[in-house]
């Protein structure tokens, strides 16, 4: 079984916020591009009209998990949720009580591995 986490987190930029969303968004990759060795996929996508944004995100495992909500708490927290609002967050793979834990205020629901594969 595997140990990595992974997420699709769906938003909605809020009004007004499309520049400075744009912004955060560039900062907070490039950040975590340079920072975090355990994150494995981190994809940003924005619909044509710029209101509704997916991040698909892949760990290596729920430490890589902790060290980015980590960093993300830190630095990022207080201005995404300025200039955007959470519809859905789905989280794969078997994060443990700690990851669980720190992602209960975004209200996700959790799938287990049951069958497939990866290459």
């Amino acid at each position: 079984m595997t140990t990595q986490v992974s997420w699709l987190l769906s938003l909605t930029v809020k009004p007004g916020q499309q520049q400075a969303f744009r912004a955060l968004m560039n900062e907070m990759v490039g950040a975590t591009r340079a920072d975090e060795p355990g994150t494995l996929a981190y994809e940003w996508s924005l619909s044509a009209d710029g209101t509704q944004c997916h991040t698909y995100e892949r760990y290596a495992d729920s430490d890589a998990v902790m060290a980015h909500l980590g960093n993300f708490g830190a630095k990022y927290a207080e201005r995404f949720m300025a200039v955007l609002t959470p519809v859905g967050f789905t989280v794969y793979g078997s994060p443990n009580a700690a990851v669980k834990e720190a992602l209960a205020g975004f209200s996700p629901t959790y799938l287990a591995p049951a069958a497939g594969f990866r290459r």
